[in-house]
């Protein structure tokens, strides 16, 4: 399975931005996203931060305190891509953001952390300028 991300670029404080993270290869004859999919980010020297992730058929959701009711994750098994609607974005959002998928069973609740995550995207990198 690869992740191909993309939406990134640069904003002013208070712009919304969209990414984009599309799931290709075939398992088992046909092509599947995984369970659990995600966004995380990471600015150099800073540890990988878990940002968003959704269930499977978009059951369950998740969000780090710092993007609640600015950010939504959006599925779209059909098409095998999940979105990050971000929206009043601040200059502590510029960051490389990554997509994941997980392969593991689901749990109650989506997964946070990232070694728990099979695949990752190339990273797609967005800039909020104050």
């Amino acid at each position: 399975v690869q992740l191909q991300a993309s939406g990134g670029g640069l904003v002013q404080a208070g712009d919304s931005l969209t990414l984009s993270c599309a799931a290709s290869g075939r398992t088992s004859g046909r092509t599947f996203s995984g369970n659990d999919m995600a966004w995380f980010r990471q600015n150099p020297g800073k540890e990988r931060e878990f940002v968003a992730g959704i269930s499977l058929s978009g059951g369950r959701s998740d969000y780090a305190d710092s993007v609640k009711g600015r950010f939504t994750i959006i599925r779209d098994d059909a098409k095998n891509t999940v979105y990050l609607q971000m929206n009043s974005l601040k200059p502590e959002d510029t960051a490389v953001h990554y997509c994941a998928s997980s392969w593991r069973a689901p749990l109650q609740s989506v997964r946070r952390i990232g070694s728990e995550y099979d695949y990752w995207g190339q990273g797609t990198l967005v800039t909020v300028s104050s």
